[in-house]
């Protein structure tokens, strides 16, 4: 391919040279670095549905049924694009890497069709439901597909150190904390969303502002990150390993079906949490983008994950990952329970999320480093890897979770009879919801998480890879080196 023997020239040569993780790798490679794109994708699981909802006013289009159906077909579509981006990846050779080119190309694409998913021209109905549709799947089956399958191989493909690669993986995550933590659960409901209102004008210009700026940080990342596994076997001759022999390493893996069937439960959960944040605080707890409520809510959130930096990967050396995690989720679960007592009390939900988001930590922080765990292990145990297929089934799992958590809010509030705020004399006026709606958005925040908290703790009980790797890395370092 043309573009990637232009890739492969000195000028996009990675910046990192040391055969060993250096800080300049950790703060820009990992932390600054994705921070853009992340910063976009933060916002847009949080608030794009709200777009749809509130400014546009698509909820009843076609009986409810076309903002329950478009996200899961064009998921399904995000779906098949992650299966051929995985084997596009797994079958790339450049001296930049299999991974880390695609991070470069997928910069410029990013910030273009961030910007087209909320240009939705004002016009009839029938338009924007087809501009919201082409532009989504522009931006989630296309541009954001290349990213985020070439990201989440880096830590992966950084290093075999175990210390190294866990440090690795708190920075990436402090990177997604940061964003979703600080600027889309704090500055958003706080400053952003009061001032937006339900001005199509006032989005347009919020998110092109912050689609481009994921431009520079995403090449930042490409520049600051190293694919030491990949270049371990760059001099031997590459062999091509058909998609079925794959699929039966890793279907036919204990550790591998169960970190799969954890991300699909856990991403389920968590993204019909998020989506039905803004709901829950303007309906619920709070009034309409009051500046409090979810301020109030994403403060308590922060403080344990502020802690959980210093914290959470010592425990997890000393503990485990896994028995760490388990831990998090009992936490988690009790405090959905206390939020439950009494959703509509500050005071007890503000408890109930302290607990809850302390529990949230191990996830939130040292979880990817145990997929890089059993993708070594599946190395060890089949001699040949399977990071693009691997990625490529992740990614299929987060993106069908979050069209499934979409279409299923989105019919929830249709069901229950939701009413749009409006736009008068340049205010946004918002209606007081039926008790039906105000459930839904209760269940969708708060009652299913605590559901997929108890399934998880059962189901890691059975990821014991740690048990075992150290062994098999040491394994493999030995086949390399004859």
């Amino acid at each position: 391919m043309r573009l990637m023997k232009m890739i492969d020239k000195d000028c996009f040569n990675s910046r990192v040279t040391n055969t060993s993780v250096q800080k300049s790798e950790k703060w820009l490679g990992y932390l600054i670095g994705p921070s853009g794109a992340l910063l976009l994708n933060a916002v847009l699981a949080s608030y794009l549905n709200v777009y749809y909802t509130d400014v546009l006013k698509l909820t009843h289009i076609w009986g409810g049924a076309f903002l329950a159906i478009f996200p899961i077909i064009s998921k399904i579509i995000d779906a098949i694009t992650n299966v051929i981006m995985g084997q596009i990846i797994e079958h790339t050779r450049t001296k930049q890497g299999k991974a880390r080119p695609w991070l470069l190309i997928s910069a410029p694409l990013m910030a273009i069709t961030g910007i087209l998913l909320f240009t939705v021209p004002r016009s009839s109905k029938t338009v924007q439901v087809i501009w919201v549709m082409v532009s989504y799947n522009l931006f989630y089956s296309f541009a954001y597909t290349i990213y985020n399958m070439s990201h989440i191989l880096m830590v992966p493909l950084s290093t075999r150190d175990i210390t190294q690669r866990g440090e690795l993986s708190v920075f990436n995550n402090i990177a997604a904390i940061m964003v979703s933590g600080i600027i889309v659960a704090l500055i958003f409901p706080m400053v952003v969303l009061p001032a937006l209102g339900v001005d199509q004008n006032k989005w347009i210009t919020v998110m092109s502002i912050i689609s481009i700026l994921a431009f520079p940080l995403t090449l930042i990342e490409y520049y600051f990150t190293k694919e030491r596994i990949t270049e371990e076997t760059a001099e031997r001759k590459q062999q091509e390993i058909q998609i079925k022999k794959q699929l039966i390493a890793v279907f036919t893996d204990k550790y591998w079906i169960v970190i799969i069937l954890y991300y699909f439960i856990y991403t389920f959960g968590t993204n019909l949490k998020n989506i039905s944040l803004v709901y829950y605080c303007n309906y619920v707890l709070g009034s309409y983008n009051d500046g409090i409520t979810q301020t109030m809510l994403s403060i308590i959130g922060g403080i344990p994950m502020g802690i959980g930096i210093f914290i959470v990967w010592p425990l997890a050396k000393r503990f485990g990952k896994r028995n760490l995690t388990m831990v998090g989720f009992v936490l988690y679960a009790i405090g959905g329970i206390i939020c439950l007592i009494n959703p509509r009390n500050m005071t007890v939900v503000l408890i109930g999320q302290f607990i809850k988001n302390i529990g949230g930590l191990p996830s939130a922080y040292i979880f990817s480093a145990l997929f890089a765990d059993v993708l070594d292990h599946i190395e060890w145990k089949v001699n040949f890897r399977v990071d693009g297929l691997s990625a490529s089934v992740k990614t299929i799992i987060v993106t069908v979770c979050y069209g499934l958590s979409s279409g299923l809010f989105n019919i929830l509030l249709a069901r229950a009879g939701y009413i749009a705020p409006v736009l008068e004399n340049g205010k946004t006026i918002a209606a007081t919801q039926n008790l039906a709606t105000q459930n839904a958005i209760i269940f969708s925040f708060l009652g299913l998480e605590v559901i997929t908290a108890l399934i998880l703790i059962i189901l890691l009980a059975f990821l014991s890879v740690e048990k075992v790797i150290d062994k098999e890395q040491a394994e493999i370092r030995a086949r390399l080196e004859k």
